[in-house]
């Protein structure tokens, strides 16, 4: 029986006894939450029902608490429901009942841990967004994994969720991308204000290449040459190194293209329309102050000029004129002035900036060696890229160790300890459990034994068994919540505690039997139980975007 189910039979419980006491139905929960007793000795599995509903219905908890234990009492697989304190509902399962709980993982496959939670939302999920002008760094790459494991995630608790990198290439630094660019193949200084490292004399020399007349066209037209086709190419390696990553977008957005399909001017029309767009000193500006902004915000300026906001503006009806309702943005540390200017938008635009619209803010990350801060890239000059991230470390243990850690909190990597081969190292004990049950799956089909069609999950009565059956039966909850919270870091902190879990269990509960020893019912129920954790631990690093290895 898993937790869900279970939750399911409490609430039916509860039901029963309003049915047969003549209580208003209306005050009942939409669903009853399960807790597991930090105290094994106290039951399986805790609900508080009874407290949250007696005032309710004019009885004492505890009265109420005894009237739903009778109810639960009747319920196939609850070996028994005890009252504790006020009205604490404190519930033990028959082992066969906790048992049922490895087919029905195995059974489902990869398909456990998924819900439908989140149907029927259309989710726009921006993250990385980085300019086109060098490399991705450190900072995009925390948001890189963060992001894919969130649509991942999103993705398994229901959710339609595509996945955007908004490209800034409309800006002012376009122009100094195609300056430096310019001046590298000329072999002169980078400009005062451009950009510094390997990687542009190494975008200039492709260019050069591929036009070896441009250096001998007037200097417009060849920084127009460089700005071209530099920024196709610095966005083809951008597009590689997240790939590399795991990290696939399904929707590469140009900020030009706000500007040169009218999309900008669309947007202004539908915010004149709502009544929050006004003129004052020769500029046009939106009135986000009547939403919790902090100013106004300058639209088009006096001369003309259309401003970064504008185009924020756009963007965001353009999302949800495509049919998202629920734009989420992921933006950097420095954005944190941009969450009240982006939920004014929204308001402004008539929508409910507490639904149709979230930013997220994710802190810094330090990298350091040893304690020792790693030295910034050659290549890219003043930074650390996501591809130095990754040749340093690898794409797995990169992922884990920046996706397993709250976003609200600055971040410092040791590139020593996130590879270190030891169980202090959590994605190498995370990946190690997996890996140590393939290991003993190998180990058992060489022997001969199987598992079978089926098995007694009444034999799974064990102490550490029953602790495993638990911790598996939360996956699909902590699924839906680090959904919920948009808080993939629940995942992997999951993961952590249920490698934990198995590797108490083993070392309890042998599971091969040794020298001649034929094996035995048990051998298969147990064979069943370690095959559901080897499924789950797959499905949670899957959601990270972390492999699970066969061998280690």
């Amino acid at each position: 029986m898993t937790p869900a189910k279970l939750a399911e039979a409490v609430h039916a419980a509860v039901r029963a006894v309003f049915t047969r006491r003549g209580f208003d139905h209306a005050l009942l929960p939409e669903s009853v939450a399960l807790e597991r007793p930090r105290n094994p000795e106290h039951g399986d599995y805790a609900s508080t029902i009874a407290l949250q509903l007696a005032k309710r219905v004019g009885l004492p908890p505890r009265e109420l608490a005894a009237a739903v234990a009778e109810e639960l009492t009747r319920t196939p697989g609850v070996k028994s429901v005890d009252i504790a304190g006020p009205g604490f509902l404190n519930l033990r399962l028959e082992a066969a009942a906790a048992g049922q709980l490895a087919r029905e993982v195995v059974q489902a496959g990869q398909a456990y841990g998924r819900s439908e939670r989140l149907a029927g939302q259309r989710i726009n999920l921006e993250f990385v967004s980085a300019n086109p002008t060098g490399p991705i760094h450190l900072g995009h790459t925390r948001w890189a994994a963060v992001g894919d494991s969130l649509r991942r995630i999103l993705a398994a608790a229901g959710a339609e969720v595509t996945s955007e990198h908004y490209i800034n290439d409309a800006g002012a630094q376009m122009n100094r991308f195609a300056r430096s660019l310019y001046a590298a193949a000329r072999g002169e200084p980078t400009p005062e204000d451009g950009y510094p490292g390997e990687y542009i004399a190494e975008i200039a020399a492709r260019v050069v290449a591929e036009r070896p007349d441009v250096l001998d066209l007037p200097a417009d037209d060849a920084l127009g040459v460089f700005l071209d086709r530099g920024y196709e190419f610095m966005l083809d390696e951008m597009r590689a190194s997240l790939e590399r990553f795991g990290v696939h977008f399904d929707v590469w957005f140009s900020e030009r293209t706000l500007h040169t399909s009218g999309a900008v001017e669309h947007a202004l029309a539908r915010l004149r329309e709502q009544g929050h767009v006004f003129e004052a000193d020769g500029a046009v500006w939106l009135r986000t102050t009547d939403f919790d902004d902090d100013k106004d915000r300058v639209l088009i300026r006096g001369n003309g000029e259309v401003t970064y906001f504008a185009a924020d503006t756009a963007y965001y009806v353009n999302k949800r004129e495509r049919g998202f309702d629920k734009c989420i943005y992921l933006l950097g540390a420095d954005h944190h002035g941009y969450v009240n200017r982006l939920r004014a938008i929204a308001a402004c635009a008539g929508d409910d900036p507490d639904f149709n619209i979230e930013v997220l803010i994710g802190q810094l990350v330090n990298l350091v060696s040893n304690g020792v801060p790693v030295r910034l890239s050659k290549r890219a000059g003043n930074i650390i890229t996501l591809d130095d991230l990754v040749d340093a470390v690898g794409v797995d243990a990169a992922r884990y160790a920046l996706a397993r850690s709250s976003t609200d909190s600055p971040l410092t990597l040791d590139t020593e300890e996130i590879t270190r081969s030891s169980n202090d190292n959590p994605v190498h004990y995370v990946r190690y459990a997996h890996a140590r049950i393939a290991s003993l799956l190998r180990y058992a089909a060489e022997l001969g034994v199987h598992r079978g069609d089926d098995f007694d999950p009444g034999l799974l009565a064990h102490e550490k068994e029953n602790e495993l059956l638990k911790t598996l039966g939360e996956f699909p909850a902590v699924v839906a919540t680090a959904a919920e919270l948009r808080e993939p870091h629940r995942v992997a902190r999951y993961l952590e505690e249920l490698a934990g879990t198995y590797h108490r269990f083993y070392d309890a509960c042998r599971v091969l039997p040794v020298g001649d020893e034929p094996p035995t019912d048990l051998t298969r129920a147990r064979l069943w139980l370690v095959e559901a954790s080897r499924i789950v631990l797959a499905n949670g690093l899957e959601l990270l975007g972390v492999s699970a290895p066969e061998r280690m």
